[in-house]
């Protein structure tokens, strides 16, 4: 169950707020399991007051149509906005200040895909439809806006890519 797999990964346990805020998008995506409106307009409601809760309180805005894998880890909870088009792998981390969104109004589903393992830091923005490689790296308030290649790190801003070994 995603609930126990994603605890497991919170040194602050039931009291860290990424790890609630992760719950209330986990809920939502839930609706998406039941094809009876019965169903999915209460979930939907449901989810919209818990959301707008976490956004208000927790400052973790997650699209309920993205996808994010097992053991995400909001390390620290503010100013975080994940699309709802966002693709993110098993195993990631990130931090306050991060967006991962669109990056043009002409193309407002391009939204990024995260592999697995991926690390991102304080203040980082990754937008566009682009791809970040497995066991990638994004630096502090780094702005990604090309793809990041395996187990590289980007940094700056415009952020370069460094490639690792």
């Amino acid at each position: 169950m995603s609930f126990f797999d994603d605890l497991k990964v919170y040194r602050e346990s039931v009291f860290a707020l990424g790890f609630w805020g992760l719950q209330v998008y986990r809920f939502g995506h839930l609706r998406y399991r039941f094809q009876s409106k019965l169903i999915r307009y209460p979930l939907a409601l449901a989810h919209g007051i818990l959301a707008k809760l976490a956004e208000i309180f927790f400052g973790i805005t997650i699209g309920v149509s993205a996808k994010i894998g097992r053991r995400l880890v909001i390390e620290h909870s503010g100013a975080i906005v994940v699309h709802g088009n966002t693709v993110i792998g098993d195993d990631c981390i990130i931090r306050q200040g991060v967006t991962i969104g669109n990056r043009r109004l002409d193309d407002p589903f391009g939204a990024p895909t995260l592999g697995n393992r991926v690390n991102v830091g304080a203040g980082a923005k990754i937008l566009g439809r682009i791809t970040i490689g497995d066991g990638a790296e994004i630096g502090a308030n780094a702005v990604v806006i090309q793809d990041v290649p395996a187990n590289a790190i980007a940094v700056g801003v415009p952020a370069r890519i460094i490639l690792r070994g």
